[in-house]
Order: C-alpha cells, then sequence, then structure tokens
C-alpha cells in the first residue's frame, strides 16, 4: 500500500532571500483575493477552466506571476468553491429534515485568503539538487536555498521518493519560510493475521478518548486538565472581544493561533500515546460525521448561562483531528484504523445486548444494565462495543478478503442489518480472544 507523508522543510534563507519570499507570497495571496472575488461575480462558479480564462492574463501581467503559478490560482479558487458549495448543499438536506438548522453562509461573500500560503508544482515550480538543496520559483526567478528537516523525510527525499504540489509556508511568529512537501511511501500491505489485537476507540468530554482491547486491556485520557486550559484561552478571547481595540485584535488573531496549536498538539500526543499502548492493532473508531448537527442544541436569547456553556465545551474539541491522526499515524506503526458505526454504542450493554436509554441514567458516568445488571464506566462500555463491532469487521475481512462487508441492500435496511448483527455481539476477554 502506498501511504502519503507530509515533510516540514525549514528554508534555510537570509534576509534579501526572505525578501524575495516575501514578493512571491504576497503576491500570491493578492492573485487569490481577485481571482475569488471574480469567481463570485461569475455566479458563484467552481469551474477552473472557466475561471483560468477569465483571469488569467490579468494574473500574468497585474501579479508578475509565473505560467505554472497562474494557472495553480484559478484551480484553488475552484477547489474552494467546489468545498464550499458541497457545504450549501448539505445544509439545505439538513434544513429540509429540520427547518430550525443553521443555514450554511460561506458563500454569503467571496471567499477570503489570508494565509501567506502559495502551491508549488514538483518540477515546474520547485525541484531538488544535490547538496540538500531546493530550487524554488519566485518572482525574481529561480532561489536555490538550503533546507534542513527530519532525517527520515531528509532519506525519503535522497532515495527518490514520489512527491506531490508542494506549499510555500510562512510561520509569522518565527519570520520563518516551510516548505511542505507531499511524499509517498511504500507499505506493506494490510492483512488480518498482522494485526495482533483489535481495540476500540470511544471519544468524548469528560475523557478525551477511552480505548479497550478485546483481552481487557484499557488507556483513560482524561479531558479535565487540558478542557481547564482551554477555558482559558475562552475567557481570555471573550474580554478581548469585549474590548475591542487594535491591539487587542492582533492579540486575538495570536491567541487564535495558539489554541488551534495546543489542541493540535494534544490530539497528535494522545494519538500517539494510543498506538504506543496497543501495537499491531486493528483499531475501530465511532463514525461521527454530522454528529454536531444531531446532538448540539442552539443557544437562544433566554439559553440558561449552563447551557451556553455546555455549547461552548462541545464545540471547542476537535474528534475528527484526532481520528485524522490517528488513521495517519497507525500505518507507519503497524496498526489499522476502520469507522464502525457509533449508533448506540453507550446505550448497548456488552455482557446481554439489551440497549435501553435508561442503562445509562442521566447520561452520566456509570452504565447499570437493566437487564442484567452489568454495571461498568459508560465510556468504557462504549469502547468495548466499538471493540466488538472493529471484531466483526476483521472477521469479515478474514472470511471474504473485502475490509468492508456490507449489505447490497439500501441505506435504511443496511442500518437496520448491521444493527441486528451488532444484538447478536457478547463482549468476554476469553471468548474475544477466540473469535
Amino acid at each position: 500500500m502506498k501511504l502519503t507523508l507530509t515533510a516540514k522543510l525549514k528554508l534555510c534563507h537570509s534576509r534579501e532571500q526572505k525578501t524575495l519570499l516575501d514578493q512571491v507570497t504576497l503576491a500570491y495571496r493578492d492573485a487569490l483575493n481577485y481571482t475569488s472575488q471574480k469567481a463570485f461575480e461569475m455566479e458563484k462558479t467552481s469551474n477552473a477552466a472557466k475561471i483560468q480564462k477569465e483571469v488569467y492574463a490579468t494574473l500574468r501581467q497585474r501579479f508578475k506571476l509565473g505560467a505554472q503559478m497562474a494557472c495553480s490560482v484559478p484551480r484553488y479558487v475552484g477547489a474552494t468553491y467546489k468545498t464550499l458549495w458541497t457545504k450549501v448543499k448539505q445544509s439545505q438536506v439538513a434544513r429540509e429534515l429540520n427547518p430550525k438548522a443553521r443555514r450554511y453562509k460561506g458563500l454569503d461573500n467571496a471567499p477570503k485568503f489570508v494565509s501567506r500560503t502559495l502551491s508549488y508544482q514538483y518540477q515546474r515550480d520547485y525541484s531538488f539538487k544535490k547538496g540538500q538543496q531546493v530550487s524554488i520559483m519566485t518572482l525574481q526567478g529561480r532561489l536555490v536555498l538550503a533546507y534542513e528537516g527530519q532525517a527520515k523525510h531528509l532519506e525519503s527525499i535522497t532515495n527518490g521518493a514520489e512527491m506531490g504540489t508542494g506549499k510555500l509556508w510562512y510561520n509569522k511568529a518565527k519570520k520563518q519560510y516551510y516548505l511542505l512537501v507531499p511524499l509517498t511511501i511504500d507499505l506493506p500491505d494490510p492483512d488480518p493475521s498482522t494485526h495482533k489485537q483489535v481495540v476500540g476507540v470511544d471519544v468524548g468530554m469528560r475523557y478525551f478518548a477511552t480505548a479497550s482491547s478485546t483481552s481487557g486491556k484499557t488507556l483513560f485520557k482524561s479531558g479535565k486538565a487540558t478542557l481547564r486550559k482551554a477555558e482559558r484561552f475562552a475567557k481570555a478571547r471573550k474580554s478581548l472581544q469585549q474590548k475591542g481595540t487594535r491591539s487587542a485584535m492582533r492579540r486575538l488573531v495570536m491567541l487564535s493561533g495558539r489554541e488551534r496549536r495546543f489542541i493540535a498538539d494534544t490530539n497528535s500526543s494522545l494519538a500517539a500515546q494510543i498506538l504506543k499502548t496497543f501495537p499491531q492493532a486493528f483499531i475501530g473508531v465511532e463514525a461521527l460525521t454530522g454528529i454536531r448537527d444531531r446532538i448540539e442544541r442552539r443557544s437562544r436569547p433566554n439559553s440558561s448561562e449552563k447551557q451556553r456553556k455546555a455549547n461552548r465545551r462541545r464545540t471547542r474539541w476537535s474528534y475528527a483531528e484526532l481520528l485524522g491522526f490517528l488513521a495517519y499515524k497507525a500505518p507507519l506503526r503497524g496498526s489499522m484504523v476502520v469507522k464502525v458505526d457509533a449508533h448506540y454504542t453507550s446505550q448497548t450493554c456488552p455482557r446481554c445486548g439489551h440497549c435501553s436509554r435508561g442503562n445509562r441514567p442521566e447520561k452520566g458516568l456509570m452504565f447499570g444494565c437493566e437487564s442484567c445488571g452489568y454495571q461498568l464506566h459508560a465510556d468504557l462500555v462504549g469502547a468495548r462495543n466499538v471493540g466488538l463491532r472493529a471484531l466483526l469487521v476483521r472477521q469479515d475481512w478474514a472470511s471474504t478478503g473485502c475490509l468492508s462487508c456490507i449489505p447490497d441492500v439500501s441505506d435504511i435496511e443496511t442500518k437496520v442489518e448491521r444493527l441486528k448483527r451488532y444484538s447478536e455481539l457478547r463482549w468476554s476477554p476469553d471468548a474475544s480472544q477466540r473469535l
């Protein structure tokens, strides 16, 4: 199998060379905003070819971009509009099902690009040279710079790894440019026999992640201390927004970047901890797409402070990022991540299969089965149910050779069929070892 990694290469540039990089990144950003406005005026089109025909000459003459970069700008803007149109359509579908759902406003105005990041086509806008140097395009021609990076990334580049479109990225805090290069590497094809254990991962607010293997090994990651620190970011942001001065706005931008990096670092560290605790594992995670739309309550003018605080806590943490880090890192450590249904994982008894909201009174920390009396930590129950469903996927994979074995029926019937199979699952360390 092939896996794409992103190599972050630090460019060793002088003050004069940085000036050249500043010119091209600022020109590229201005070109993106100009093209975005033109696409907005063209009925918010996402057709890259149509946009390019309209703006190509201007990008070359007014912004002094090279031919390849003048082609990259319309493609980037077209892809952005395509993504926004997808969100608009998803919002329309959600509003048809629930009239109180929020309307997506991303296309009310032309998208504005702020980051000083530009795309470089490999072997056209950038290429690697001997002596750990890279040649990149600027408005004044080619610029050859030395670079630094992680040893494994440097080795892949030296060995001629397959590369794609890179990005020149500017770190404003460090006043430093980086080249982000996608590297495609070859890994052994996954096989059911190579994964020695099956693990289920449940995510939540009280505990960011609860992991449990079929052999009974568990991992809890409490979110109490982390959310307390995130709450301080929220209070500082509220204070700066109320102040409203220019210096407060500058500070707000810096604080936003710091909060984003804090969340990303926590998620990355947690993903690495899970993979280290459960090596060579077949890991099941919940498919949480659209979960916020299903559970989040809208704040109203008469909402209590408790309700508003609960909404803020729900929206603060990025669980998709955590699961993304887990899926990204897993193949590099001999593991594999699959998504399974999240329906009723916290309401189903893993011992007898009884499913009821009453099994988890008031959505508390303890799970108590109304049928068999089985009691356990609620998040651990969720992790075990996710693990059992992952085990079922692994069994289907081993018997059919297909990683995803789904009945050939409609969506509703598919869900009913899968839930019926899940209701037959039972958790037992000894039994799970033999399955």
